[in-house]
C-alpha cells in the first residue's frame, strides 16, 4: 500500500505560478513512475506529466514549455512546477504513483486560475 500526500494547490491569477508536491510513503522499491493528472468539472481525468524511475518525462501537449515535473533525490517525492498558468489549467490535480504495476492516487488538490 502507498499513501500519497499532496500539497501546493490554490488560487492564482492568469500568468502566475504554483508548485505542487506529492510525498509517497514507504520504499521506492517497485515504483516505476510518478506523475500528475488533472480533472476539470465535466471532463475526464487527463495526464499532465509523468516521470519514470530513470528520469524520463512525458508531458501533455497543453502544458509543454510551461510545466516541469521533477523528483527529489529520495525519489519518493514528485513535484510539478507550473508557470504561465491559464484559466484552462483550472482543475483538481491528482498525484499518481505506479508501484509493482498498481496505480495509487492522492486525494487531489484544487488549482484555480482566475483573475
Amino acid at each position: 500500500q502507498v499513501q500519497l500526500v499532496e500539497s501546493g494547490g490554490g488560487l492564482v491569477q492568469p500568468g502566475g505560478s504554483l508548485r505542487l508536491s506529492c510525498a509517497a510513503s514507504g520504499s521506492i522499491v517497485g515504483i516505476s513512475s510518478m506523475g500528475w493528472y488533472r480533472q476539470a468539472p465535466g471532463n475526464q481525468r487527463e495526464l499532465v506529466a509523468t516521470i519514470t524511475t530513470n528520469g524520463l518525462t512525458n508531458y501533455a501537449d497543453s502544458v509543454k514549455g510551461r510545466f516541469t515535473i521533477s523528483r527529489e533525490n529520495t525519489k519518493t517525492t514528485v513535484s510539478l512546477q507550473m508557470n504561465s498558468l491559464k484559466p484552462e489549467d483550472t482543475a483538481v490535480y491528482y498525484c499518481n504513483v505506479v508501484k509493482w504495476g498498481t496505480d495509487y492516487w492522492g486525494q487531489g488538490t484544487q488549482v484555480t486560475v482566475s483573475s
